[in-house]
């Protein structure tokens, strides 16, 4: 028991991370307890502030507006980093962190525009992770190209608070409606203006002309731009996902035919409607008022060092490895250079804060620091009926808790006690089989990276006697700071050798054994790590089996290159059976997100049962956006009720990572100008990507994170049970026609959501995209009786001849597709697509379309200029 808790303790206090949780709250129509944060590498600027300030402020105008009178900004919070100034008006944090913040500012890794966008990845309606603006664009005078930096900010709020999409689509800028017209995909076709190709402007002037028709597709040319009328410009700017302005698209103006994001993840229903739905709304009435009560009240917040508490409860097993964290147990674990590199302070004092809560507190009081924003760890292997007494004295103090519960007999409660101080809640098994996979991270919560503990490895190996293991671990050229190994066992110490990239050998006589006893023995690597392939050897010397475990932990390397890093959460805290959670995984290099790896997820009953998923970026089932970074899956596997723990490995091997440069999904629009009275006023161009790198290669590497712990009830007992839940939805089908045939490909779903294989499909298709609308179940079907289903995430592909159909040059088809599986459950409608036979005409045959110009006057930045039709 001792062994099992001193290494569970060691890697929890030498890595610690946690989970984004808002502390945003509506109350009386008013939104209260937002965050923003200010990167700590952003160079200090009062003028950022009051930027910040006004965006906010004519925001929640806006806001009130745009929802009917029902909501607005009353709080906000901006959190000042540590590298800046202290000021008198700059107060002490409570549980506000930059990890947590609901806006973030920061610089981008690379210089590549200053879009904002919302860090959004789950299903139609659930909230979002973060917002993020550049400095840049907080800064410049970015009017003509967004309008209005307060109406950009009510654009993407809505996708981060009520999880509507986006009604543009920069990949498929245009489509073929209905009525044969050929459109912009935008919110409302209420929208009027006109389509054009601009050529280069040398020497101050434009040349233009109106786009024509591909004789391949039938759409628009590629470089065809839709520029809306200034007499629209309101209008649309008033549809919040068209050019960001204030209203939303209701069921009247919305376009259910536009190949856009909203209408994919949310069955073609309107962003009115999604937020009407949302939990804001149901329980919300219009205000009497008829402008917002009060501006925005602003709070700047700015933390100090960090003062940091261990907790152990007061059963005997805890109390046997309370001399680990006398300062000499500290130093002799490592800790004390983590906490250097933290900024943690370790106060060894005891000190009952809280006599009701049943645990001893380690003092939190630190010189000229109270206890607001100060952070307690708290580990227990036991039961406390009493948690609940002390709930609204630990909520006064300002104390954030984090809580770590050991085994399946802790305390149900320490779940309340973390969501209500806004802390991270764990689960770690005390088994030793175990050890390796149940640690904790706390990050440091201040947006520093250099701060940030990365673990490369974590390994439990069961050795027989006189055996040897072999291992590898590749450091990379972002990390390499404060790189540890450890190793521990259970029964005898074994041989270890560890050697760099370069050949340099380090010995089991390098390692520094735990004066303390507790198995385990670690080596700093001096200075910074080779980056390159690390390769590891344990001997087992002893007769019989035991059990090893090999841990690796480093830093980034340099303030100025971040280290990729990976998050991994559950979309819920709770779940009750059968429903699904989704596990998420976040892999990213600053803010772009790495393509191209294996992420897997492990997760880990309380019985140490562990099911292992291998997480999905492709647009399919749980994961929302194709090649964003964002891997994730279903989780259904439930053994049993009780407490479950996450943990994700992400690797990237072959020189298959790369890191995407492309435009973020739910970004701000970038406006490219508008016409009026026979105008274009053209807005200053964004920044281009090259194709060369849209996608850039990085290096392989490895990294594992925890996830949190989350809980399950409702489950039966572990065993086999009948399906009871169907595939999931087909989120990316896609069909096109060939010369008489209708080509159609898809993810494959599976049994149950993602897992398994589907039994059968169907396959719907209409010429009227009312009827599948209004009569789905009625809408003719496809013979699909030689379509056998793959297994889940394979690429379905499947061709037919629509034979009941009278098919001429022109003909539209409107298509969607269901699985069923083995216990006949039927999946959810796929997103209807659309195919068009289309045959192609002679280049010199193609008309032009769109607006006939004879000649427009171009402005740029007030300065007239003339272009002509080309």
């Amino acid at each position: 028991m001792v062994l099992s808790l001193n290494v569970i303790l060691f890697l929890t206090l030498h890595l610690l991370l946690g989970i984004k949780s808002s502390m945003v709250n509506l109350i009386n129509n008013g939104y209260d307890g937002i965050v923003i944060a200010i990167n700590p590498s952003v160079p200090e600027d009062e003028k950022l502030i009051e930027n910040i300030k006004e965006m906010v402020t004519e925001a929640s105008i806006y806001l009130f507006h745009a929802t009917k009178r029902r909501v607005y900004f009353r709080n906000v919070s901006i959190l000042i980093p540590m590298t800046w100034k202290s000021k008198s008006e700059y107060f002490i944090p409570k549980q506000e962190s930059y990890d947590q913040a609901d806006v973030i500012v920061a610089n981008p890794y690379l210089k590549y525009g200053d879009d904002p966008y919302t860090l959004q990845y789950g299903r139609c309606g659930e909230k979002g992770k973060y917002l993020y603006f550049t400095p840049n664009f907080l800064l410049t005078n970015n009017f003509r190209m967004y309008e209005s930096r307060g109406k950009v900010f009510v654009h993407e709020w809505a996708h981060l608070r009520w999880g509507i999409f986006d009604e543009y689509n920069m990949d498929q800028p245009f489509y073929i409606s209905r009525k044969n017209t050929i459109e912009a995909t935008r919110c409302s076709t209420h929208i009027t203006g006109t389509n054009v190709v601009f050529k280069k402007c040398p020497e101050g002037s434009c040349v233009t002309r109106p786009c024509r028709r591909d004789s391949q597709t039938g759409l628009y040319e590629a470089k065809c731009t839709f520029i809306p009328e200034k007499s629209d410009f309101t209008y649309y700017c008033l549809s919040i996902d068209f050019f960001q302005v204030t209203e939303f698209c209701t069921e009247k103006t919305h376009n259910t035919e536009a190949p856009n994001l909203q209408n994919k993840m949310c069955n073609g229903k309107s962003t009115w409607d999604v937020i009407m739905n949302s939990v804001d709304f149901q329980n919300t009435s219009p205000m009497t008022e008829m402008n917002p009560p009060t501006h925005p009240t602003f709070s700047l917040l700015k933390a100090k060092q960090r003062v940091v508490c261990l907790v152990l409860d007061k059963s005997g097993s805890m109390s046997s490895v309370r001399h680990l964290f006398e300062p000499g147990g500290l130093q002799s674990m490592g800790l004390q250079r983590v906490c250097i590199y933290t900024y943690i302070q370790w106060n060894i004092t005891q000190y009952n804060l809280i006599n009701n809560l049943g645990f001893h507190y380690q003092a939190i009081i630190h010189s000229n620091q109270s206890t607001s924003g100060s952070e307690i760890i708290l580990l227990t292997d036991g039961e406390d009926n009493e948690i609940n007494l002390c709930f609204e004295d630990v909520k006064q103090s300002g104390v954030i808790i984090h809580t770590i519960a050991l085994g399946p007999s802790a305390a149900k409660e320490l779940k309340t006690l973390s969501n209500m101080t806004g802390g991270y809640r764990f689960f770690a098994n005390k088994d030793i089989n175990g050890l390796t996979n149940t640690f904790s991270r706390i990050s440091s919560r201040s947006g520093s990276i250099t701060q940030q503990a990365i673990q490369l490895e974590s390994k439990a190996l069961k050795i027989t006697g006189r055996k040897r293991v072999n291992g590898t671990v590749p450091v990379d050229s972002t990390i390499g700071n404060d790189t540890f190994f450890v190793v521990t066992w259970t029964i005898q110490k074994p041989e270890i050798v560890l050697q760099d990239p370069k050949g340099k050998k380090y010995k089991t006589s390098d390692f520094k054994e735990d004066k303390l006893n507790i198995h385990s023995a670690r080596l700093r690597i001096p200075g910074i790590a080779e980056t390159g392939t690390w390769t590891y050897s344990l001997l087992n010397n002893y007769a019989s089996s035991q059990m090893l475990t090999v841990t690796v932990t480093t830093r980034a390397r340099s303030p100025t290159t971040p280290p990729v890093i990976v998050t991994a959460h559950m979309s819920q805290s709770t779940a009750h059976y059968p429903s699904p959670m989704i596990v998420y995984a976040q892999v990213s290099q600053g803010f772009f997100p790495v393509l191209g790896i294996s992420v897997i997820a492990i997760i880990e009953t309380e019985e140490g049962h562990q099911v292992t998923l291998e997480l999905w970026d492709n647009g399919a089932g749980a994961d929302t956006v194709k090649n964003d970074g964002i891997y994730s899956r279903y989780f259904t596997d439930y053994y049993g009720n009780g407490r479950y723990n996450l943990k994700v490995h992400a690797q990237a091997r072959n020189n298959t990572a790369r890191l995407s440069l492309r435009q973020q999904q739910n970004e701000a629009l970038y406006v490219p100008g508008y016409v009026e009275n026979g105008k274009i006023i053209l807005n200053p161009p964004r920044p281009e990507v090259k194709d060369d790198l849209a996608q850039a290669k990085i290096e392989d590497f490895s990294r594992l994170t925890s996830g949190g712990s989350f809980t399950v009830s409702g489950a039966p007992p572990p065993g086999n049970h009948p399906s009871v839940l169907p595939p999931s939805k087909i989120t990316d089908l896609e069909a096109k026609f060939k010369e008489d045939y209708i080509q159609l490909s898809w993810t494959a779903p599976g049994n149950v959501l993602d897992k398994g294989k589907a039994n059968s499909y169907i396959i719907r298709i209409s010429k009227s995209l009312m009827e599948f609308q209004e009569d789905f179940d009625n809408v003719t079907l496809v013979n699909t009786s030689n379509l056998i289903p793959k297994e889940a995430g394979s690429k379905e592909n499947f061709e037919f001849k629509p034979e009941h159909f009278r098919v001429e040059n022109g003909t539209k088809f409107y298509i969607a597709v269901q699985a069923i599986n083995e216990a006949n459950l039927i999946s959810k409608v796929s997103h209807i697509v659309q195919a068009i036979k289309f045959i192609p005409l002679p280049e010199d045959s193609v008309h032009a379309l769109g607006t006939k110009i004879s000649e427009i006057t171009l402005a740029i930045f007030g300065l007239p200029m003339i272009f002509s039709i080309f």
